[in-house]
């Protein structure tokens, strides 16, 4: 659903490409889903995409790879610089499935050429070792950006620990992490309510203890990354002029950091 919701506001998003991935069966879940949860999500969406994809843009001196950890259908090689390296990870079934669109769109002229490797990781296992020769393989040490968005609210705080361990093995000094998560006060609030009803209803019998809020201390305390900076969607949509039409607890309102490996 997050292609399609950064697809119907290409002027916040800032991404022209992401209403590929558009079908009929998607928007029958997005129509659902903004009725049912929040009809703010969209904008939601467009705005964390835009977040990151500025940060990257701003540094494009000091970005040689990009490494996108839980990347979806997102169409960040697209919207960069045609000389950023990419990795693409995610489960199997779905970088499978996107490097064959991909490609079959490269192939068409609907997408310019870009440099792209996609793995197929399940963070859940004892992935480190294998992900980390093939992330050096192709990353060297050029200088990185890690993007992680989308994936932390579905994990549980061992396993996140374990991936920002893994991030500072893959990093050197000076590089970069792109992280999204929800804060714990979230929780609180009807939206929240809903989307744990919206899942009950469409894929699994959940409980909110099933989902993972991190508040900054747990950015604050990685302990050779700085936060360079912290927006939530309510601030950034101030820098971008969006405005917003809901009220603030009808609106699940995500956290963006900006991380970088000082020590």
């Amino acid at each position: 659903m997050t292609s399609m919701f950064r697809a119907m506001n290409e002027s916040l998003s800032n991404d022209s490409y992401s209403k590929l991935w558009n079908n009929r069966k998607t928007k029958v879940w997005v129509d659902d889903y903004l009725k049912e949860v929040s009809k703010e999500e969209v904008h939601t969406h467009c705005v964390r995409n835009r977040f990151f994809l500025e940060k990257i843009k701003e540094r494009l001196q000091e970005v040689e790879v990009l490494i996108n950890f839980g990347a979806g259908f997102s169409m960040y090689p697209f919207l960069l610089d045609e000389s950023i390296i990419h990795i693409e990870i995610d489960k199997p079934d779905i970088v499978n499935y996107k490097q064959i669109q991909i490609l079959n769109w490269i192939s068409k002229g609907e997408l310019p050429q870009r440099d792209i490797h996609f793995i197929g990781t399940d963070f859940s296992q004892n992935y480190e070792e294998d992900l980390y020769t093939k992330i050096k393989t192709i990353k060297k040490d050029k200088k990185s950006f890690i993007l992680i968005e989308g994936v932390l609210f579905f994990l549980d705080m061992n396993q996140a620990k374990r991936i920002f361990d893994f991030f500072d093995k893959v990093q050197n000094i000076g590089e970069y992490i792109g992280s999204v998560s929800f804060k714990h006060t979230i929780k609180e609030t009807k939206v929240f309510s809903r989307l744990l009803q919206f899942f009950n209803d469409r894929i699994l019998k959940t409980s909110e203890d099933d989902y993972l809020t991190i508040d900054t201390s747990f950015y604050t305390k990685q302990p050779r990354y700085t936060i360079k900076e912290h927006k939530d969607y309510f601030m950034y949509s101030k820098e971008l002029n969006n405005k917003i039409n809901q009220n603030a607890t009808d609106i699940l309102n995500e956290n963006f950091y900006l991380l970088q490996k000082t020590t």
